[in-house]
């Protein structure tokens, strides 16, 4: 008996039974009289923390207590996070328990070239899912391993490895060339048209070992948490619908969500603070010859294949928006371009 709940309840039980006095079972106990006779009573705030906490467990079914007591204190709650773990309990909105996984046993892979800055290691890996009416959805994700930035999840029917290009290309443009790429043997990404691009810009590839997917932990852990928080919370009726809402909730993982590995942080806030650290960040660092690309490589995704335009204008428009940003803080782009 070391906590005071059991201790009262020992005291409770040798006065119940007739066995001694509630003076003399304290004094053996060593249980103050104060502690023995007090009642807890409801906090005048948990009920306006409860439907708070409800309201935010209903918006983020997937979230813990922890991510929601972070949530909580960004909203200027000074709370506990065991008060939210005792309110999460007694509302019943714990989270179901995973299945154990088969242990693996033998020796530990490494992860070789580990990322140690922003635009270090990029890593990116396909997810597949289906709409409700059973049409086939082909997503490519693309992830910093530094700052855990989600850079682009790009939804097709089918995407291929001059896709595959057109996306990186886009990426180095606006975030910057990363010094490796990370990803699986799958045929897109050993493709000869992917490798040789890469090389010409002078980044290099990682390929992982075939069938060691826990050499390529970081991609391999978005994917489970887009599929946990995303996917498998949504029914799609076709592509279009499933852009926009996989879209947003990009957004929402690297502006809002808070990341544990990050010390509760989110991607766009931990990618800030390195950039006030003096680190290199993953933005653009002024080539206007390969700015003066850009119409050009819009237009080329824009009319690749028949309807494409109508699939990836939401895309366009989001692209030229952050062109224009980007522009907007480096003026001698235009002044270079032709």
């Amino acid at each position: 008996m070391v906590g005071p709940s059991a201790r009262r309840s020992a005291v409770a039980h040798l006065v119940r039974n007739g066995h001694c006095s509630q003076r003399r079972a304290c004094r053996l106990l060593a249980v103050p009289r104060a502690s023995a006779r007090y009642s807890p009573g409801p906090c005048p705030d948990d009920e306006a923390l409860r439907v708070r906490i409800r309201e935010l467990a209903h918006k983020h079914r997937r979230y813990g207590y922890r991510r929601i007591a972070e949530q909580l204190r960004r909203e200027g709650m000074p709370v506990n996070v065991k008060r939210v773990h005792r309110l999460c309990k007694q509302e019943g909105l714990g989270l179901r328990r995973k299945r154990p996984k088969r242990r693996r046993y033998g020796p530990k892979g490494e992860v070789a070239q580990r990322a140690e800055r922003p635009r270090h290691v990029w890593t990116y890996d396909f997810v597949a899912d289906r709409t409700s009416r059973g049409g086939r959805l082909k997503i490519l994700a693309v992830v910093d391993e530094y700052t855990r930035e989600c850079l682009a999840l790009r939804v097709e029917k089918c995407i291929t490895a001059q896709d595959v290009v057109n996306t990186l290309e886009w990426l180095f443009l606006v975030n910057g060339r990363p010094e490796h790429i990370r990803s699986d043997n799958g045929p897109e990404f050993i493709a000869k048209a992917v490798q040789g691009w890469i090389a010409q810009k002078g980044a290099k590839t990682i390929y992982i070992q075939p069938g060691s997917p826990w050499e390529n932990a970081y991609i391999e852990s978005f994917n489970g948490r887009f599929r946990d928080e995303c996917l498998n919370m949504e029914f799609f009726k076709n592509g279009d619908e499933a852009r926009e809402v996989i879209e947003a909730w990009r957004h929402e993982y690297n502006e809002r969500r808070p990341h544990s590995s990050l010390n509760y942080q989110t991607p766009a806030e931990f990618a800030a603070q390195c950039r006030n650290a003096g680190q290199t960040t993953a933005s653009l660092q002024g080539d206007p010859a390969e700015m003066a690309k850009t119409p050009m490589i819009l237009s080329t995704q824009m009319d690749q294949k028949t309807g494409a335009g109508h699939r990836n204008s939401h895309a366009t428009v989001g692209n030229c928006m952050a062109l224009r940003r980007l522009i907007g803080r480096n003026p001698h782009w235009t002044q270079s371009a032709p």
